[in-house]
């Protein structure tokens, strides 16, 4: 071999003709089984091959692959692993000249059909497979940075590499059901084909530039298909991150993408394949580096909610093709559709988690212009099935909303400072709409999104129950002073907030955790949305909730009336130990004290409990168990607060809305009440009643001033048409009497000013000394319409 070695690097030019000796001894040896001189042959084939790395390998190198090759084609697993092993240390050589004219379909086939070996023998079998994986790692090494050589990425390629590592990553549980532990097994026998397989995807999937992504992860996407591999998703999940975590980080929108894609393929497969894809799909999102769901982020959550939309389809008509579900083929599991819609509500979370706030901001718009309303722009379906579809529709979103607002994976810190950026007209104006919604539950989720947004410093899990607590100091609250962005939107949409708040405390159908989650809001929003003016506000608003169970006018349930009772004075006792003003406390104490003697029904700590303690006596009250307006107002006003606006009852403005909505209570209200309040007659019976504006009053405005507009335009039309048409003659006899008749008017003012009627006294200086002249000076003379130009 020395001397064979020197030979070959003294004279390179007979490198060739050594090769293509060698290749037709080994070729000869292997059909007459000399397999030791095989052997002799590989090893000298090698030695050579290190040690000429000249410029003359190129011809050299085709009888060594050729060799390779008959060595792989044998059916003896040694021979095979012969071959490989050759192979891989070519592999690692670097070429000093490209070669343009090798082929290395071949390897790629072999290697691949080693990589699946079904041999008898356990241990035959795991040396092979481990050999043919080696060998596809070989293969990617030397082609993937030649840009001569042919692509390893072309789909033929890709579509025999990727599958066979897959299927050896497969393969793991059964491998290490029989392995010995760690400890006892020696260094060469701890690696695996499934170790050394993810090693070599790993490896590939770094290799990947921009445009061989999607061929690399195709094959993954058909694999998981054919072997049905979504339904336990353990191993697809598993795929995935190995996936998400080896290609470039810049990349990852592009695998989100395939997912996507392949999702809407898989439109009508079943429930669980679909609620795998969509479980990778969350895995994928999370990893995926912040603001990489790339530039189409609305396309995103525009396929979930797709999706989302059609699993509701599903359930509800029991067929993937809109036909009954007798003549359907396939059987739809209710809980299943179920399960993947939860699938694609955490899925929206994980993505959302992945956006910066401004994006976050436009997802949760998108999302919430997608809830079906019932408004002027949005045709609700009719029908009963229309009606479920509808509902189920929007419970989905706005569990979507919920999700994507609170993601285990986003921190507080994401918690928007400025709520005008947090919660823009648009956004808040259609989820106040769904807030008027006769469905219970629909509200409940609007509330908990207005608490999610207006929660900026997590003091929500103290409000959960409800209670008159007599300290609050206890809950250790975390307050920041009101900053002026806060002020600006409290002034742009408190109205619409108190507004809310207040009919949905007159709903039938509130159970507990609506309750709950009112007093969580009104809290919320004294603790961090709270100056002066809102505080008073509030405590009005408070009030007037209190008096809708006084007066009941909707003849709510006895547990509603005693509901809101306890809900104001667990509000207005923790108010007044935030506002510290010694009276109002002593007042609302009092009043809590009474109540706890004469009506405990009225309290928080008996109605809000598992089994609540009720009156039916509530029409029989004395006025001592109530909160009074007017002494709030008298305490609350010596201490700088405005008392002509507390001693204001709160009326919540109708609008439009409540006509769109289907509240019986308001929906026969179309007019929109116009509430003028004045500072000077705080009392309602002296206040000026509210100008009404009826629909037909804007309809006839509107008319009039058509109508005005059109006589105008025709005057001016008939005018240019008659100086245009008409002849001279008309014309000048037209003008010559207007202008006879302006030079009589003349004459008249004219005989006015020159000689104005003497005055029957002169003129008296009367004692006050003005002088009273009764002729009319000319600057204060009504001209005829004619003087005017």
């Amino acid at each position: 071999m020395e001397k064979l070695t020197f030979y070959a690097l003294s004279a390179p030019e007979k490198l060739d003709r050594i090769g293509a000796y060698l290749s037709e001894r080994l070729i000869r040896d292997v059909s007459r089984h000399r397999y030791g001189y095989v052997c002799i042959a590989m090893e000298a084939l090698d030695q050579l091959l290190m040690a000429c790395h000249c410029q003359s390998i190129n011809l050299f190198v085709e009888s060594f692959l050729k060799m390779v090759a008959k060595l792989l084609e044998s059916e003896k697993p040694n021979l095979q692993i012969l071959g490989t092993n050759s192979f891989v240390k070519f592999a690692n050589i670097e070429e000093d000249t490209p070669s343009y004219h090798r082929s290395y379909d071949f390897f790629v086939s072999r290697f691949s059909e080693m990589c699946h070996s079904s041999h008898d023998d356990p241990d035959v079998r795991t040396k092979i497979r481990m050999s043919g994986i080696k060998g596809l790692q070989g293969v990617v090494r030397k082609t993937v940075n030649d840009e001569l050589q042919a692509n390893i990425w072309d789909p033929q390629h890709m579509d025999k590499i990727v599958p066979s590592l897959l299927f050896n990553l497969q393969h793991a549980e059964e491998a290490e059901s029989r392995s010995p532990s760690p400890l006892q097994a020696s260094e060469k026998e701890k690696e695996s084909p499934t170790e050394l397989a993810e090693r070599c995807l790993r490896e590939l999937l770094g290799r990947a530039a921009y445009g061989n992504i999607k061929n690399a992860i195709k094959p993954v996407l058909i694999h998981l298909d054919n072997h049905t591999l979504w339904e336990p998703k353990i191993f697809a999940i598993r795929c995935f991150k190995i996936i998400m975590y080896s290609i470039q980080p810049q990349h990852s929108h592009l695998v989100i993408q395939q997912l996507l894609g392949h999702l809407d393929a898989n439109s009508k497969s079943a429930a669980t394949v679909r609620a795998g894809i969509v479980e990778v799909l969350s895995e994928a999102a999370v990893i995926a580096a912040s603001g990489s769901v790339g530039p189409t982020v609305l396309e995103v959550f525009n396929t979930l909610l797709r999706q989302l939309r059609l699993s509701i389809d599903y359930a509800l008509t029991g067929s993937y093709d809109g036909a009954a579900a007798a003549v359907s083929t396939k059987i739809i599991k209710e809980h299943e559709e179920r399960m993947f819609q939860e699938a694609v509500i955490k899925t929206i979370g994980s993505f959302a988690s992945t956006l910066p706030t401004y994006q976050r901001s436009e997802v949760m718009l998108f999302i919430m212009s997608k809830v079906p309303l019932p408004s002027l722009h949005q045709a609700m379906e009719a029908g009963k099935a229309g009606e479920n579809r509808n509902r189920l529709t929007q419970i989905m979103l706005l569990k979507s909303l919920l999700q994507a607002r609170h993601h285990p994976c986003v921190s507080l810190g994401f918690q928007c400072s400025n709520m005008l950026t947090a919660l823009p007209s648009s956004f808040l104006d259609r989820l106040l709409s769904a807030a008027l919604m006769e469905d219970a539950e629909i509200r409940l989720f609007v509330l908990e999104i207005l608490i999610s947004f207006i929660d900026r410093h997590g003091n929500r899990h103290k409000f959960s129950t409800i209670s008159t607590i007599s300290d609050i100091s206890v809950l250790k609250l975390k307050v920041d002073k009101c900053s002026r962005q806060d002020t600006v939107f409290m002034k742009k949409h408190a109205q619409q907030l108190y507004r809310h708040i207040y009919l949905t405390c007159k709903e039938e159908s509130n159970v507990q955790a609506h309750y709950e989650a009112l007093y969580s809001m009104l809290v919320l929003i004294s603790i961090e949305l709270a100056n002066e003016e809102v505080v008073v506000d509030l405590i009005r608003l408070v009030l007037a909730v209190q008096e809708i169970a006084q007066i009941n006018e909707d003849n709510l349930p006895v547990y509603n009336r005693c509901a809101l009772y306890a809900l104001g004075a667990a509000y207005l006792n923790l108010i007044s130990q935030l506002t510290t003003v010694p009276t109002f406390c002593q007042h609302i104490h009092e009043v809590i004290q009474m109540r706890q003697k004469e009506a405990p029904y009225l309290l928080p700590e008996d109605v809000f409990v598992e089994r609540p303690r009720l009156s039916r006596s509530l029409d029989r009250l004395g006025p001592e168990v109530f909160f009074r307006q007017s002494k709030i107002s008298e305490v609350l006003g010596g201490s700088g607060y405005n008392s002509d606006r507390l001693s204001t009852p709160y009326i919540p403005q109708l609008t439009d809305e409540d006509r769109l909505s289907k509240r019986k209570s308001i929906g026969e209200t179309i007019s929109l009440q116009v509430e003028v309040e004045s500072r000077n007659s705080p009392e309602r019976e002296e206040r000026a009643p509210a100008e009404e504006i009826t629909y037909e009053t804007l309809k006839k405005a509107i008319a009039d001033s058509v109508a005005v507009e059109e006589q105008e335009r025709e005057r001016r039309r008939q005018v240019v048409e008659k100086f245009q048409k008409a002849p001279f003659e008309e014309i000048a006899a037209h003008c010559g009497a207007r202008a006879t008749l302006l030079q009589s008017k003349l004459n008249q003012i004219f005989e006015i000013t020159i000689r104005p009627p003497p005055s029957p006294s002169g003129t008296i200086t009367a004692a006050y000394g003005q002088p009273q002249n009764h002729s009319i000076p000319v600057y204060e003379m009504k001209f005829p319409d004619l003087c005017v130009y």
